[in-house]
């Protein structure tokens, strides 16, 4: 028996779950996307307390490590590493917008294409197979009426995340459309158990989140 925590704070919604082998045994969740740093702890200590589980029993933590918040992704990697470090666990690292992808139903021709809001009209995305297998990786864009058109010419394309609300106007393909499904800590237990059974470790030393885009605050130094 595998036990696997699961840390997702890359979006607005905060989410840990913990899991055994395939099974969630517990999740707990947090709208405040303020709220994260401080909320975590605690939800983890109260999590392992219902299922009555100590920290040194757990196999493995997963992490989705990007892109997203940078506060958010920040907060959730610290975590991660901070239990791997101490416990002497492996790290599994789970790209943000495979995650989004992975809870979307798709047949087997179609891709899917995650999308994070990243201010104005810019996204962050990626396009995955049915089986998410990578066709483009993780990039920055900034929407517009042709955006996709060359992808949706041969495929059908289903578009998801916060960010695909910004497309929909632009988008008048009868190829694409729009799935409001959303991932938490829960669906990450599939991805990381694979990860885990052929032991794809993250290297916590140098192991960093994956923001696309550098910070900008605007401040001046």
């Amino acid at each position: 028996m595998s036990f696997v925590l699961h840390i997702d704070t890359a979006g607005q919604i905060a989410s840990i779950a913990i899991s055994a082998n395939d099974t969630l045994l517990v999740e707990k969740l947090n709208a405040n996307q303020f709220d994260h740093a401080s909320w975590i702890h605690t939800a983890l200590q109260e999590a392992m307390h219902e299922i009555n589980l100590s920290l040194d029993k757990l196999d493995a933590v997963s992490v989705t490590i990007g892109p997203g918040s940078y506060t958010g992704l920040r907060v959730g990697l610290s975590t991660a590493k901070g239990l791997c470090y101490a416990l002497e666990k492996p790290l599994i690292t789970i790209p943000t917008l495979q995650l989004m992808a992975s809870v979307v139903e798709c047949d087997s021709n179609a891709w899917i294409c995650p999308m994070i809001d990243a201010r104005r009209m810019e996204v962050y995305y990626a396009i995955y197979d049915a089986s998410l297998q990578e066709i483009q990786p993780a990039q920055a864009l900034i929407l517009n009426a042709e955006s996709f058109l060359a992808e949706l010419e041969t495929h059908k394309i289903i578009f998801c995340g916060n960010g695909m609300e910004k497309f929909k106007p632009l988008c008048s393909s009868d190829k694409a459309s729009f799935s409001t499904a959303s991932a938490t800590a829960a669906a990450m237990i599939s991805i990381a158990l694979g990860k885990f059974l052929k032991k794809e470790f993250a290297d916590l030393a140098y192991c960093t989140p994956f923001y696309v885009k550098e910070f900008y605050s605007g401040s001046k130094s």
